[in-house]
C-alpha cells in the first residue's frame, strides 16, 4: 500500500488548494524541480509533469460538469500531478490515470490518497510501448501535445484503447503542435473545438478543448 508519510519525507512537497467547480482539492506538488532536472542537458526529460497547468484546470472543470454515465470508463493519459483524474473521480467518473515518469506516478498516488481516492487506478503507461489492458469509453488528457513526434504515438494509442463509439477529450494551450495534431486528427475524427481565454498573472492564455469521435461511427 502507498505510504503517504514516506512520500512526504522523501519529496518534502508543498500542498496547495485547487478549486474545481466548487470542490477544493489539496494537491501536493514539488517545492522545487531542481532534483528532477538533468543538469548536463536541462531539456532532457524536463519535468513537465511537475506543474499544475491551466489546461488541466480547464479539462478538470469540463469533465466534472459532465454527469457520470453508469459503467462507462475513462482513461487519462499524461496525468501529471493528478488534478484531472482525481477531480473526475470525485465527480463520479470511473477513471484510470496513467503516467510514465516514476516521480509523477508517486505524486499522483499521493494526491489521490490525500483526496479520498485511495482506490483510484493509477498505472504506468508508455505511449510508444503500451501494455495497459482493456479499452475505454473516454480518453482524456491535457498538455500532452508538446512534440510533433508524439502525434504518431497518440494516434496509435487512441486506436488501441478507445472503445467503438468512444470520445476523446483533450485540452491544450495554443501552440504549433496543437495545430499539427488537429490537422492529423480531422481526417479520421469529427472534432468539436471550444476555445477558452484565461487571464493569469496579468497574461492572457488561450486554451483549446478538442472533443473527438471517430468518423466511421456516425
Amino acid at each position: 500500500m502507498f505510504d503517504l508519510d514516506h512520500f512526504v519525507r522523501t519529496y518534502d512537497p508543498e500542498a496547495i488548494p485547487i478549486s474545481i467547480n466548487g470542490t477544493t482539492l489539496q494537491l501536493f506538488k514539488p517545492a522545487t524541480i531542481d532534483r528532477f532536472l538533468d543538469h548536463d542537458d536541462i531539456t532532457l526529460h524536463f519535468p513537465l509533469w511537475a506543474k499544475l497547468w491551466e489546461a488541466s484546470g480547464v479539462l478538470a472543470s469540463y469533465l466534472t460538469s459532465l454527469p457520470p454515465e453508469g459503467n462507462k470508463t475513462m482513461l487519462e493519459i499524461g496525468s501529471g500531478l493528478g488534478l484531472v483524474g482525481i477531480a473526475a473521480a470525485r465527480a463520479g467518473h470511473r477513471v484510470t490515470m496513467t503516467e510514465l515518469n516514476p516521480h509523477a506516478l508517486n505524486f499522483a498516488r499521493a494526491n489521490a490518497l490525500a483526496n479520498g481516492c485511495a482506490e483510484l487506478p493509477i498505472s504506468r503507461l508508455d505511449w510508444n510501448v503500451p501494455d495497459l489492458e482493456g479499452r475505454f469509453d473516454y480518453i482524456v488528457g491535457s498538455e500532452t501535445i508538446y512534440r510533433s513526434e508524439d502525434i504518431d504515438g497518440l494516434e496509435a494509442l487512441f486506436e488501441r484503447y478507445l472503445n467503438p463509439g468512444g470520445t476523446i477529450i483533450m485540452a491544450e494551450s495554443v501552440r504549433r503542435t496543437g495545430v499539427e495534431f488537429w490537422e492529423r486528427m480531422r481526417h479520421h475524427y469529427d472534432i468539436q473545438v471550444r476555445r477558452q481565454r484565461l487571464c493569469t498573472d496579468g497574461e492572457e492564455l488561450h486554451i483549446v478543448l478538442f472533443r473527438m469521435r471517430h468518423k466511421t461511427e456516425h
